[in-house]
This record gives structure tokens, sequence and C-alpha cells, in this order.
């Protein structure tokens, strides 16, 4: 699977050169935020006790296991997953959570419990977890999920916080609007479904979005399939989603990158290159074999795609 980037997150961390306040704005700031600005950072403290409950009770949590949160802040969900919990590594970006989340701990017995790393999750060299929970930092959802799933050994089970719109692709199912290439993507290689929704007020400082939580449940074994294969097969056909997948191939450029994929795998595996050699023909074969050629991204679920791979890679068809 790809390594998740970090641009866009690392460019939203860049401390930023704030105009110059007068002191009630000051003191406005303060009352909103008495900790410290968690803008910076993106990060919305979840304040809601019962909702923060509710999350690791969903995790199921073992006394044996070691979990791995990502965004602690100030640790209202941390200290309740380290009463169930073995072992809990929390990765915060920001020194001040971290600072603010040794302090609550210090002098107790969770604290022999519990590891902080302060950095980056999606460059962070990850332990051993048996479960991922995260109120997540929305700017690094994407990078958040691939990391994960490209995690080795596989973890039990993951609870993940995301905003709605976001968590709402990742549940979707064929033939519904939200059902795309992302969908595709984490459901070829997890079960995912919805635990609950959260509002903006359950948040210190309420975000301008709502929020869910999903449970993101990996398959063991994991299907063996080349994510780079699966993922630009999809690029091509979710790029119009309602459109016929005929229709998503003849779209300007596609035929021209298969048929330079088609003449490597040729060269590679000694496969002689017909003078009227014709990619689009090829590849409409392809599609009327399988009888895909009228069909749809928007209602094909992962079997479905995984079927129209296969037969691409037995025409010496390939996507990365």
């Amino acid at each position: 699977m790809p390594r998740a980037t970090t641009d866009r997150f690392s460019r939203a961390h860049q401390p930023s050169i704030k105009p110059k306040t007068n002191d009630a704005a000051e003191s406005s700031s303060a009352m909103r935020n008495p900790i410290f600005n968690t803008e910076r950072f993106g990060q919305h403290i979840l304040k809601n006790p019962q909702t923060a409950d509710t999350i690791v009770e969903k995790a199921n949590l073992r006394p044996t296991d070691k979990v791995l949160e990502v965004g602690p802040g100030t640790g209202n969900l941390t200290v309740r997953i380290l009463e169930k919990a073995k072992h809990v590594t929390a990765v915060e970006m920001d020194p001040r959570m971290a600072a603010e989340l040794t302090k609550r701990v210090q002098g107790k017995p969770e604290q022999r419990k519990l590891e902080i790393m302060i950095g980056d999750f999606v460059k962070a060299t990850l332990p051993y977890f048996d479960v991922c929970i995260s109120n997540t930092p929305y700017q690094i959802s994407s990078p958040l999920i691939f990391r994960l799933l490209s995690h080795r050994p596989l973890f039990r089970t993951a609870i993940l916080m995301f905003q709605r719109e976001f968590a709402m692709r990742l549940v979707a199912r064929p033939n519904t609007e939200l059902w795309s290439r992302l969908s595709a993507n984490v459901q070829l290689y997890a079960k995912v479904d919805l635990v609950m929704h959260v509002g903006k007020n359950n948040f210190r400082p309420p975000p301008k979005v709502e929020s869910s939580v999903i449970r993101l449940v990996p398959l063991d074994p994991p299907p063996p399939v080349e994510f780079g294969e699966f993922d630009g097969l999809g690029r091509i056909i979710f790029s119009r989603r309602n459109k016929t997948i005929h229709a998503g191939f003849m779209a300007k450029g596609v035929m021209e990158m298969l048929e330079s994929n088609w003449r490597t795998w040729a060269a590679t595996n000694d496969v002689m290159i017909e003078d009227d050699f014709d990619i689009k023909t090829k590849v409409e074969g392809v599609l009327n074999e399988t009888g895909f050629t009228e069909q749809r991204a928007a209602k094909m679920g992962v079997d479905e795609l995984l079927k129209l791979l296969s037969a691409f890679h037995d025409a010496g068809i390939h996507f990365a």
C-alpha cells in the first residue's frame, strides 16, 4: 500500500505570524480556551464524558490490550483507556498537550501504563498495538486510515472519530450517493461500520463540522491484491462514477497510459507485440467478456471490482 504523505499536515502545523491583538481580544481568546490555543494544530478537545465513555466501551478493550491513541489532547479519552487496557501509547503533535496529559497521570498508578510520543503520527515509528482509538485531527484523516491499514502486524480493531462527511464515505455501500474510490479502497482491506454521530457541542472549541465515530476491523488475512493496481483501476472508473465503465476508459489519456503499461508488461514477460496491436480493442474485449461494459462504478462492490481487475491482469493490462 502507498505510504501516507504529510505535506499538507506539516504545512498546516507551521507556526503562523499572528497580528497583534488588543487586551480585550486576548482576554476573549483565553476565555474560549483557558489552557492554550488548540486551533494551531486543528485540535478540538472532546469534553463530553458520556461520549468518551461510549467510544472506549465500543473498543471492547481487554486487560491484556496495548492501545495506540492518536491525538490524545489533554487526556479525556486516555484516562478512560488506561482504566481498561494494559498499556497506552499516545501520539501527540503538540508538546503542550503532551505536558498537560503527563501532569494528569503524574504520581498515579496509570503513569506506568502510559507512554507519550511527541511528533507526527504519520511519520512516527509505531509500536505493536491491539487497538487504536483516535479523536483524529481532521486534516490527517486519509493518511491516518491508510497508515493503519498498512501497519503490520495487523491490529484487532480501531475506533476512530472523523469529520462526518469523511466517516460516511468510509462506511458507504455500493449504489449509494457516497460510495466512492475511498470507500472501495478502505473496504478492500477492512470491515467498516458506523458507531455513532457526535455533535459539535461535544468539543472545546466546537468545530465547524459535525463528527462521527466508525469502527475499522482489518481483514485477516488481507486480500492478496496489490493496492496500487486496485487503486489505479478505481482512479479511472470512479472519476466518472455515474457514467458507464466503458465511458470511463474512453476518457482522455487513459488509453495512452494503459498502452504504455501493457508494452512494459509485454517486454518484461517476453510477449511479442503484434503490428496491429490496439489497446482500445483489448480493453473493450475485457469489458465485454466480463459483462461490465455498461456497468457503473457507483453500483460496483469490492468483489466486482476485484473480478474486473483480475480479468484485466489476465489480459496483461495493468494500472500501476
